[in-house]
């Protein structure tokens, strides 16, 4: 049984590291990272980038796969995840993702989405992100929760590529997209899954968003305390513990 674990932006598939040593040591080695396109893996010719393109790009990975698949997400994977779980739910076996809030008709986009989306701002704060270089960039996602091998990982990957798929991914989801997404979620509510709830993450809603949210999906929760946005990070141990318990009662 496949555990295919999904990153975000601006991230490369270093983020998940620790998590997967800590899955590891309990036993679990069955793991596929997926990166997608633009972060930390070539942009095709012709991928425009858009949240239909990466579901379309998810859901054909999962097909390539010898199923039950486990998925794990984080961050725009689990936008990507939501996604793929509305068009090819059947896919999945069980799914495990933060970022639920997205899907809360009441979700507000973060400052640095809202940025990201407004022409000519967007270009100017990617084109500085792809501009400072990594000795920069890095100690600043570090100081957001990354370690710092991770951080130096992501900071590296961030090009004219990763931030032209920024702008066009953050572009194509401007509100209502992600609270219809999740309308049509909760009216069928996907395969049995497992959201992370970090009280700290400021990017994915809050909590009362991230329960509401799982509720409504038949989801269940765990709370990582202390934890902001890189939780697979600060706490890799709580993280693989409740993995795991999934996993063994699907």
């Amino acid at each position: 049984m496949p555990k295919v674990f999904v990153h975000g932006n601006p991230e490369t598939a270093a983020i998940w590291d620790d998590l997967v040593g800590e899955l590891a040591a309990r036993g679990v080695n069955d793991v596929v990272r997926l990166s997608p396109p633009g972060f930390g893996a070539p942009v095709p010719d012709g991928f425009g980038a858009t949240a239909a393109d990466y579901r379309r790009w998810l859901v054909d990975s999962l097909e390539t796969l010898d199923g039950p698949i486990d998925v794990v997400a984080h961050d725009w994977g689990a936008g990507h995840l939501f996604g793929a779980l509305w068009a090819r739910g059947d896919l999945v076996r069980s799914w495990a993702a933060d970022c639920a809030g997205l899907l809360h008709p009441d979700y507000q986009w973060h400052d640095a989405a809202v940025a990201w989306q407004t022409p000519e701002i967007g270009e100017q704060v990617v084109d500085a992100m792809a501009t400072m270089g990594p000795d920069v960039l890095a100690p600043a996602l570090v100081d957001q929760g990354m370690t710092p091998a991770a951080a130096q990982a992501s900071a590296a990957a961030f090009n004219d590529d990763m931030a032209r798929c920024v702008l066009a991914l953050y572009r194509s989801a401007v509100q209502p997209a992600m609270a219809e997404l999740g309308a049509e979620l909760m009216a069928t509510p996907p395969a049995r899954g497992l959201v992370f709830v970090a009280p700290e993450d400021t990017y994915a809603g809050d909590t009362r968003q991230m329960i509401e949210v799982a509720e409504r999906l038949g989801a269940a929760t765990v709370e990582l305390p202390g934890c902001g946005h890189w939780w697979m990070m600060q706490r890799p141990d709580l993280a693989a513990d409740a993995l795991v318990a999934h996993w063994v009662a699907g």
